[in-house]
């Protein structure tokens, strides 16, 4: 493992090459007298990554007729940094402001460029109980992960900046250090915010990053269906499907097949999405099952490890066909009742909880953690073969 200072991140040193995306930007003088987001790791791989902020620059004050209706809404300007030429495995420190104050600062650690050791965390549904979330983060800082997944509905309303601004604060500390990977929720409504925030790989809703021989897949479940009229009839519903929903999962359909059988060698595949593949809440099971209709086989048939999901709030552990599928949603929205449990569960509980997951040269071991600390579930997978079997 190597360690390497980089005091002054904008000029060309060495083997390191700067590349600005987005915005050429002054920093010190820009961010003098405005608010600062960040900044908050995006993109990393062994050579590479990104270092993302927005800077508030000013805000639009929107007055209805009732003076207590009075709001100012934030604007904010996005930029981002792609680092390049960085060596696998390596510790680097940084400063966006160089300023002297810290605000600027942070350190990150390249991903490996083989198969090494290596351990990251999982939590969801992160939208409300702003102190519930705050203290998973502040769990996950003490775990030290190499990098974060969010399974969805980051915030309650992607299109409220306001939002996005309290999720930022509530991370400050966790990801100017440690890789954020997102996933599309319903909450967040597919808003612009979402994708100025983040600068992610591929098309930004479903993507793919790997580490050593992981291969880690990111799903959009949510699709155009969010935009689905509230006055369809069933007939006009079934229409939609057809000529705009189906369409689009038809498309990521086809590229998840492609990317599977390509990568039939990995040595781990986990797959995150939103909704759910096996629901115990009574009112979403015949959605999970329209789901998995639709979907078919394609996880089990390419002996996909681990699903794990977010959108039911409470923890779930189910198996079917060689897949764990996990339901991890218990970052801070509201807890759900479970009432529907079903014959493929193992393991269920209303509670708020995150993952840790170490991936060892053999096999993986997986644990959902509640705020106290205590294990809630335990359970490993093996490192699949160089060729798997059909």
């Amino acid at each position: 493992m190597n360690k390497i200072s980089l005091p002054v991140i904008f000029l060309i040193t060495g083997t390191i090459l700067f590349n600005s995306c987005k915005t050429t930007y002054n920093t010190t003088e820009n961010t003098k007298n405005h608010t600062l987001i960040g900044p908050y790791l995006q993109n990393m791989t062994s050579h590479s990554v990104t270092i993302a902020w927005a800077v508030k620059t000013d805000s639009t004050l929107i007055e209805g007729k009732d003076s207590l209706s009075k709001k100012q809404v934030d604007r904010y300007e996005y930029h981002s940094t792609l680092i390049t030429g960085l060596q696998p495995d390596s510790t680097y420190t940084y400063d966006i402001l160089q300023d002297g104050t810290g605000a600027g600062k942070g350190t990150f650690h390249t991903f490996p460029d083989r198969a090494e050791p290596f351990h990251f965390c999982v939590l969801g549904d992160t939208r409300t109980r702003h102190n519930i979330h705050q203290q998973i983060v502040n769990r996950i800082i003490r775990e030290k992960p190499l990098f974060v997944v969010n399974t969805g509905d980051l915030v309650a309303n992607g299109n409220n900046i306001s939002l996005w601004e309290i999720f930022f604060r509530i991370n400050k500390d966790l990801i100017r250090n440690v890789p954020y990977y997102p996933v599309l929720g319903n909450h967040e409504k597919d808003s612009k915010n979402y994708y100025d925030f983040f600068d992610l790989p591929g098309n930004e809703r479903y993507y793919f990053f790997t580490v050593g021989d992981a291969l880690f897949v990111v799903l959009d479940m949510e699709g155009p269906d969010y935009e689905t009229p509230l006055y369809l009839t069933r007939r006009g519903r079934e229409i939609f499907w057809e000529k705009v929903s189906k369409q689009y999962f038809d498309k990521e359909k086809a590229w998840l097949e492609n990317l599977l059988t390509i990568n039939d060698n990995a040595g781990y595949i986990f797959v995150f999405f939103h909704p759910t593949w096996y629901s115990i809440k009574s009112s979403r099971v015949a959605e999970a099952a329209r789901r998995r209709a639709y979907w078919g086989d394609i996880f089990e048939r390419h002996h996909v490890q681990v699903v794990l999901n977010g959108h039911d709030h409470y923890y779930e552990h189910a198996f079917h066909g060689g897949t764990h599928y996990i339901v991890t949603a218990g970052g801070g929205a509201p807890l759900y009742n479970i009432d529907a449990v079903q014959p493929e569960t193992i393991k269920y509980k209303k509670i708020e909880h995150y993952m840790r997951i170490d991936v060892g040269p053999e096999k993986a071991v997986l644990k959902a953690i509640q705020l106290d600390g205590t294990v809630l579930d335990e359970f490993s997978i093996k490192r699949r073969g160089e060729k798997v079997d059909r």
